[in-house]
């Protein structure tokens, strides 16, 4: 992965650097994000550095996904893998289509090379992306809010939406939980995609 891209000449001067994908290369699960927020930055590590970060932190420590407490900066991850649409923050606004475009080189290749079986889609703009390559639905048919907590039928994996990370309530985690554990993890939701054993 490139550490000085320069694909975006708007980000390339007001960024502290990039951000590329973080965790287990062999994981099953992978959390998608739009975006490095100013923790994740500062650390160089997806869904770290602040209270969002820890929130998601929390939530993979909850399905043994992490042997870390949720404010770690390096997370021990197993089984999971997370990434963003775009691999750097503009301060003050999210990223364009453009930007998300120029990254989508990045987050192929990291679905490619780690082959998940879940895919946990933060908020809408990472539900929407997916839904365009991964998908048979439109786009504009999903609601990040409405299908938070659900379960959704990819092209050779599942998309489990969550809702965005400054909009998760306690009582939207716990329904997040309840639900993985008790729809997914309590079943073989693997795919049969010539996957190698675990």
């Amino acid at each position: 992965m490139d550490t000085d891209c320069r694909h975006c000449p708007a980000l390339v001067d007001c960024r502290e650097r990039v951000v590329h994908g973080y965790g287990d290369a062999e994981a099953e699960v992978l959390v998608l994000g739009e975006a490095p927020t100013a923790g994740a930055e500062r650390t160089g590590v997806p869904f770290t550095g602040d209270e969002a970060g820890e929130r998601i932190q929390g939530i993979l420590a909850e399905l043994g996904l992490s042997r870390s407490p949720p404010d770690a900066d390096e997370p021990d991850l197993q089984n999971v893998y997370t990434t963003y649409l775009t691999r750097c923050r503009h301060p003050d606004r999210g990223p364009t289509d453009e930007e998300v475009a120029n990254c989508d080189a990045f987050l192929t290749a990291e679905v490619r090379m780690i082959n998940p079986e879940l895919i946990v889609p933060v908020g809408q703009r990472a539900l929407e992306a997916l839904a365009i390559e991964y998908t048979t639905r439109a786009p504009d048919s999903f609601d990040a809010e409405a299908e938070h907590a659900t379960t959704v039928r990819g092209r050779g994996f599942e998309l489990l939406p969550m809702k965005d990370l400054d909009d998760l309530t306690d009582a939207d985690a716990d329904r997040f939980l309840e639900h993985v554990r008790e729809n997914v993890f309590s079943r073989d939701y693997r795919q049969t995609k010539g996957r190698r054993s675990r």
